[in-house]
């Protein structure tokens, strides 16, 4: 065998890898928070979550990134077992759409889609434009890789040795490995199955054994979400259970089938296909739908075997549990299009932590409880752990290809973590006051404690409506939060000028005053950090 045939297999290989990479990452680049939405959206029926399944993972060509991506959706508790099971049901049909592109052979037309995605990174200013540029471009790349492994089996089949090697690959067992082996190693069934088409086209593999490989690469596709769910709560690894439970299940059926009826298989596909690469294209396709067809009614028999395999459930991590990340992991496989969701979720659990340790500073200014004074200050130490794990994560996530609307935001969550943090601050700071009156036995009259207690409710509310606003996109109070501020701003200027009326009839201590009037700024200051906190996306988005 010839080394120059060697090189160019191996060099159309890597052009085809890179093309298939560079193409999925700036679609999810490019619509990766759009796709995210629709995803969390329209999938709370089963047929549903199948149906957008397979446009997500047909748009994106990638069911290892669609999997990985409703494993971290499982983690973060924004999607039901139930529900990821139609998405990954359907996805498992996307997946073939990339061979039945890769049938029809553009190749001849691959360099026009090098130029013109070239051209648009080059010399396009409008970033959308460079971002559907990168998309053509790996386009591009990724069939001219195709045409060049292509080329090079037409000159395998000039080796004898080789030949005779492939044509004696008999074995469904050993060929139903060899699919899983590669496509574990290569990380996309699209890639194998792609690899097996240009074969076949060649007359390199015999068209019954293809089948079985194909099998094989059904379950090799399943180590991206495998990997993924490793560091994952139970759930996410029951979410990439079902994708492997559905695919060995699947091939095992079709396994026995073929067994029996692959050379009729073969003759009636072949009878519609046209080529050998049309018949590879075709039974991948055939052979999803069909395994979908059969198991979507057992969906949650699969689900269920699930919970066997992974029993029990996870040690729950409140909001208040101390110095530890609860939707934030060392992932093993990074998924970006979540990244920001998990960054968020993790804000509002830090966020909630704030606003009830404001709380409770306040009770133990008015009763002097040295409990929730001590409590105060070791969750303020929680609260600094949070705000520096959750920074670290966003600096390091910022330097991946997040999704263009996920980094238009990054920038705003990056303060919010800073607002919350000085919320938590506020609120030492009111401890601090409590153990100044406690040692200094200050007292408040009546009147001033009544007008605290009812500043610290509208900042409350305004706090409360703000945080669901940034956590949940909820608007309705948006118009609340703004006049609640105004108000706020109002009352502490009110209070200000009647807290210097008293001191000037000895009715109030300076050292109670001096209290009175640093605990309304500050209550007023966590109004401001809480219309940041609301406001924070939405003006990142107008900015973008």
């Amino acid at each position: 065998m010839n080394s120059t045939i060697l090189l160019e297999l191996a060099g159309g290989l890597g052009l085809f890898l890179f093309g298939m990479s560079l193409m999925s990452e700036s679609i999810e680049k490019a619509a990766g928070a759009k796709l995210r939405s629709i995803l969390a959206m329209f999938t709370k029926n089963k047929l549903m979550g199948t149906i957008v399944g397979v446009v997500f993972t047909g748009i994106i060509q990638s069911s290892s990134a669609c999997t990985v991506m409703v494993v971290s959706f499982v983690n973060a508790g924004l999607m039901e077992l139930s529900q990821a099971a139609g998405v990954i049901f359907g996805a498992n049909i996307g997946t073939t759409i990339t061979s039945q592109l890769v049938s029809f052979n553009l190749s001849k037309v691959a360099p026009l889609f090098v130029l013109a995605g070239v051209l648009a990174v080059m010399f396009m200013k409008n970033e959308t434009i460079k971002k559907v540029g990168d998309i053509v471009l790996g386009f591009g790349i990724l069939f001219m890789g195709l045409s060049l492994m292509s080329g090079s089996m037409a000159g395998l089949k000039e080796s004898q040795s080789v030949v005779d090697a492939l044509a004696g690959m008999n074995n469904p067992f050993l060929a139903v490995l060899l699919g899983t082996v590669v496509t574990s190693v290569i990380q996309s069934s699209s890639v194998t199955v792609s690899i097996i088409l240009l074969m076949a086209n060649q007359g390199l593999l015999d068209l019954k054994i293809c089948l079985f490989v194909i099998l094989g690469c059904n379950i090799g596709a399943c180590s991206s979400a495998m990997i993924a769910s490793l560091s994952g709560k139970k759930n996410a690894k029951r979410a990439a259970l079902i994708h492997l439970l559905f695919n060995v299940i699947g091939t095992v059926i079709f396994f026995v089938a073929f067994l029996f009826i692959g050379d009729w298989f073969v003759n009636a596909v072949s009878g519609i296909s046209g080529d050998n690469g049309r018949f590879v294209a075709n039974s991948h396709t055939i052979i999803k739908i069909v395994q979908v067809l059969m198991l979507s009614p057992l969906s949650n028999l699969i689900v269920k075997m699930t919970y066997a395999l992974v029993p029990g459930e996870d040690v729950k991590v409140g909001y208040r549990e101390s110095y530890t990340l609860k939707y934030i992991g060392n992932k093993v496989v990074f998924n970006p299009a979540t990244a920001v969701v998990e960054v968020v979720n993790e804000l509002e659990r830090m966020a909630d932590l704030a606003g009830e340790n404001l709380n409770r500073a306040m009770n133990a200014l008015i009763t002097l409880d040295q409990e929730d004074i001590d409590e105060v200050y070791e969750v303020e130490k929680n609260i600094n752990f949070l705000n520096k794990a959750i920074t670290g994560y966003m600096v390091k996530i910022n330097q991946t290809t997040l999704p263009i609307e996920d980094l238009k935001s990054i920038g705003a969550l990056f303060h919010v973590a800073n607002d919350i943090e000085r919320v938590g601050d506020h609120a030492e700071n009111i401890a601090d006051a409590a153990v100044q009156r406690k040692e200094q036995n200050i007292e408040f009259s009546r009147e001033a404690m009544g007008e605290m207690g009812r500043m610290l409710d509208m900042v409350n509310d305004c706090y409360r409506y703000s945080v669901e606003m940034f956590a949940h996109g909820k608007e309705e109070h948006m118009q609340d939060i703004i006049d609640l501020e105004d108000r706020i701003d109002e009352m502490e200027r009110e209070l200000q000028q009647a807290h210097v009326e008293r001191l000037k009839k000895n009715e109030c201590t300076p050292d109670a005053g001096m209290i009175y009037s640093d605990i309304l700024s500050g209550l007023e200051r966590i109004a401001d950090h809480a219309v940041n906190i609301a406001f924070s996306i939405s003006e990142s988005e107008q900015e973008g």
